[in-house]
């Protein structure tokens, strides 16, 4: 099968922002306690952080960290977390239906943030709480000292304010699941009084108001225009989330769900235009995907259990063995994002630790990679700079997502200060080689091209605690320079890393 892709250095989309390889940590499941914390491990560092996922964690470079939720916070007292650990109390989290201990909160989360070289993202209850207790949080956070909270802060031990500039009003607030679910005026209407106050503290703050939970939802998109007529000149982003599923096991409907992705972005990115033009505004609120991955292998059982058990602390949850053709999944999701790198500037993939997660850890034991844990790795590593506008000529199939879905899937990313076009490449065919012949026009000469292949004969391959190394990328030879043009053979499902030096 032949593809022909040109990239035009006067054909971009727009500046990638690095928050676009975000990640998300909830008191979920074992994420947080055996995942990031757990004191007495081999690897723990003195305030109880495993060392090795850390470790994992910086190797990702995700700029941003989600935290602490997700349905939890919508029922989560942000004070419980904060003061000696032996005067914490234990409380019942209707969220997941599990006992949460309290001894990890904002000191813990930072400290973990910090040397996992990520900053923090942090959202407030507007589920069963409101305006005042996220201002209050907000203050103890940020205010340097002086007042009640920030001096509440310097007494449990940190000096300076953490100064975290993004902040997420609530979670899934369109979710009848959610505690706290609000219709969308009502959430409207208190989202936008609790970013005034907000902004009353500091204006230069970045806010993230509700989108819907997904675009099955029966309020879609009416949500979106809604809380944004009532909350547009306050915010500056709006979130959205969406997850994809295989039960029915059919390889090319499931690739070909991020077409419903890219429509769910262009449709809202229409929102926020009416939006903007009702209300003659010049301001521009982009989107916050901020929760997203592969989760179906074990939702529906887990699902069952989890209302069978009687309030566990950190149990095992949600924790999903991601295979090789999840690889293939990721990579066209990340893809999406770049492709819509105008709309979309921040990213979170949901979540990071051991809940559909790709770092798994063994409690006293090993931490490893999951196989979804490499086309991140490379897209976050590789995907900094301008997105391109690309031309693609390739045949293409017919799913239920859509009528015309390319068997390459493939985004470009120029970066001007290595001197690099690096394109990401997923070949949604089982049976053929996709020949592609990538041309680029007006970005100087090609020097050198450097073809990294993710490949499995398996599509159930899995990478385990007793093999790891199962699904992982190397290096793939036969990629050919002639003149501006580089070709390049990309087997049959397949992810590809094709970098090119200028």
């Amino acid at each position: 099968m032949d593809a022909r892709v040109t990239a035009h250095a006067r054909y971009s989309i727009a500046d990638i922002d690095k928050r676009l390889y975000g990640s998300f940590l909830e008191h979920l499941g074992r994420a947080v306690y055996t995942g990031i914390y757990e004191p007495g491990h081999p690897t723990a560092l003195p305030n109880g952080m495993r060392r090795d996922v850390i470790d994992l964690v910086r190797d990702l470079d995700t700029p941003i960290c989600r935290y602490p939720g997700g349905n939890f916070v919508s029922a989560y007292n942000w004070e419980d977390g904060i003061g000696p650990k032996e005067d914490r109390p234990t409380r019942l989290d209707l969220a997941w239906r599990t006992a949460e201990s309290n001894q990890v909160g904002i000191h813990e989360f930072a400290e973990w943030a910090e040397a996992a070289g990520t900053e923090m993202m942090l959202a407030v209850n507007l589920g069963s709480r409101g305006l005042d207790a996220a201002r209050n949080f907000v203050e103890y956070v940020n205010h340097p000292g002086g007042s009640h909270w920030s001096d509440l802060r310097r007494k449990n031990g940190r000096t300076d304010p953490w100064n975290v500039k993004l902040w997420c009003l609530g979670n899934e607030m369109d979710g009848p699941w959610q505690v706290g679910h609000k219709s969308a005026a009502e959430y409207g209407h208190l989202a936008n009084e609790t970013a005034k106050a907000i902004r009353a503290f500091d204006d230069s703050l970045e806010l993230v108001v509700c989108g819907s939970s997904h675009s099955e939802m029966p309020t879609y998109p009416q949500w979106e225009a809604t809380v944004l007529e009532e909350t547009y000149d306050q915010i500056d982003y709006i979130s959205l989330h969406m997850y994809f599923e295989n039960y029915e096991k059919n390889t090319a409907e499931y690739l070909a769900l991020p077409e419903k992705l890219d429509r769910y972005i262009g449709t809202v990115g229409g929102v926020i235009d009416f939006v903007k033009g009702k209300k003659r505004s010049k301001r521009d609120v982009k989107i916050s995907f901020d929760e997203w991955n592969v989760w179906y292998h074990e939702r529906k059982s887990d699902a069952k259990r989890m209302k069978e058990w009687d309030w566990p602390h950190a149990p095992v949850l949600l924790e999903d063995i991601y295979n090789f053709e999840d690889v293939l999944q990721v990579g066209c999701i990340l893809n999406t994002f770049i492709r819509r790198a105008d709309r979309v500037r921040i990213a979170c993939i949901a979540q990071l630790v051991n809940v559909i997660a790709p770092i798994m850890t063994e409690p006293g034991g090993a931490a490893w990679r999951q196989t979804i844990y490499h086309p991140f790795h490379i897209a976050s590593r590789y995907g900094r700079g301008t997105a391109l506008q690309l031309d693609v000529d390739c045949p293409h199939y017919t799913a239920d997502s859509a009528d015309r879905v390319s068997y390459l899937d493939i985004a470009g990313v120029h970066d001007g200060d290595t001197g690099t076009l690096t394109f990401f490449a997923i070949n949604r065919n089982g049976q053929e080689n996709i020949d592609l012949k990538l041309a680029t026009e007006h970005f100087g000469t090609v020097k050198s091209v450097e073809h990294t292949l993710i490949k499995h004969d398996d599509l159930e391959a899995k990478n385990t605690r007793d093999n790891p190394e199962n699904v992982k990328p190397r290096k793939a030879e036969g990629a050919i320079i002639e003149g501006n043009t580089v070709r390049v053979s990309v087997p049959p499902y397949s992810y590809s890393m094709i970098r090119i030096t200028l």
